[in-house]
C-alpha cells in the first residue's frame, strides 16, 4: 500500500477503539511498546512515523494490520470499543441511516442514560462493571456530539419493537416487582412520548418510517459524509429494555458491497412504511394502546 493512500488519522481513531475494547490505558500500551504515554496519544492521532508500528499495535490489540489500515472489517467483542468507533464515525457524519432497537439511543431523552445505568446494574454482570462504566461514559459523549451536531438522521424503526419495549419497561431482567414493572413501563412510555416530541421539532433533520413487516434482529447503522458513503455498523449489543453491551462480535467496514447491500435492505424496509406524520399518529396510537 502506497503511503500517500494511507488514511492516518482513521487509523488512529481505530487504534483508540481498539485499546479500550482491550480494557488498556494509554500507559498499558506505552509501557509495552516502550514508548512514552504522549506518544501513544500521538499515535491515536494518527501521527504514525513508521507502519512497522501497527505489527506490534496489532499484536497487543488483538486485532490485524488490515484491519487497522481500515483494509479489513473491524471487529469488537464488547460495547465500549465499538461504541467509541461509533462516536467517531457519526462526529464525521453529515446523513445517518439507523436501525437499532426499539429505537436510536441517539434519539432518548436526557434521562435515559441513568435508567440506562440502571437496567445494566439489574442485569447483574459484576465482571463486567468497568467496561460498563467505560461504555456509558462514552455513551453520553456520543449524545452530546450528536445534539450539538444534529447530522441528517434517518431511523427505521420495528412497530412490534416498540410494543414489546412498552410492554416490557427499561427492565434488566424479569425478576422484579409488579409495582416496579409498573413504574419501568411508565418510563417506556415517556420515552416513546420524547421520541415523538422529538420528531415534531425536528421534522426538517430527523425521519423516522415504522414498520410493521418482519424486521432484522441485527441492528446496524450506516454512516455518509456528504453523500459519500464512509462505513457501515452491524451491531449484536442493545441498549433497549434487557440491555446487553458485553457480550457479542460487532463489526464494522467500509466495503461497498456490503453498504449496498444493507442500504438497499433498509431502502426496500423504508418504502414499505409509515412515515413523518403518519409515523408519529401510529406511535401515539400505540401509546393510546398501553
Amino acid at each position: 500500500m502506497d503511503n500517500s493512500t494511507i488514511d492516518y488519522f482513521s487509523i488512529g481513531q481505530r487504534l483508540r477503539a481498539y485499546r479500550i475494547a482491550a480494557s488498556l490505558k494509554a500507559e498499558d500500551v506505552a509501557k509495552n511498546l516502550k514508548i512514552s504515554r504522549a506518544a501513544v496519544y500521538r499515535l491515536e492521532k494518527g501521527e504514525i512515523v513508521k507502519i512497522e508500528t501497527l505489527d506490534r499495535l496489532a499484536s497487543l490489540l488483538n486485532t490485524s494490520v488490515t484491519s487497522l489500515l481500515g483494509v479489513d472489517t473491524e471487529y469488537y467483542s464488547s460495547g465500549d470499543g465499538f461504541f467509541e468507533r461509533m462516536r467517531q464515525l457519526e462526529e464525521q457524519s453529515t446523513q445517518i441511516y439507523s436501525h437499532f432497537d426499539p429505537f436510536s439511543f441517539l434519539l432518548t431523552s436526557d434521562n435515559y442514560l441513568q435508567h440506562l445505568a440502571t437496567m445494566l446494574a439489574e442485569a447483574n454482570m459484576p465482571q463486567d462493571e468497568k467496561k460498563i462504566a467505560t461504555t456509558l461514559a462514552i455513551l453520553k459523549e456520543r449524545k452530546d456530539i450528536f445534539k450539538s451536531s444534529f447530522p441528517q438522521f434517518m431511523n427505521l424503526i420495528g412497530l412490534q419493537n416498540i410494543e414489546r419495549f412498552l410492554h416490557l419497561g427499561l427492565v434488566g431482567n424479569l425478576n422484579i416487582s409488579p409495582s416496579k414493572k409498573m413504574e419501568r413501563c411508565l418510563l417506556a412510555r415517556k420515552e416513546v412520548a420524547h421520541l415523538i416530541e422529538l420528531l415534531e421539532e425536528k421534522g426538517d433533520s430527523l425521519e423516522i418510517a415504522i414498520t410493521q413487516e418482519s424486521i432484522p434482529s441485527l441492528t446496524f447503522q450506516i454512516f455518509y459524509q456528504q453523500e459519500k458513503p464512509l462505513a457501515l455498523a452491524i451491531s449484536p449489543f442493545r441498549l433497549g429494555e434487557l440491555p446487553n453491551v458485553c457480550s457479542g462480535i460487532a463489526s464494522i467496514t467500509a466495503s461497498s458491497d456490503a453498504i449496498k447491500r444493507y442500504r438497499n435492505l433498509f431502502d426496500n424496509l423504508w418504502k414499505n412504511s409509515s412515515k413523518n406524520k403518519q409515523a408519529i399518529d401510529l406511535l401515539k396510537k400505540t401509546l393510546e394502546r398501553y
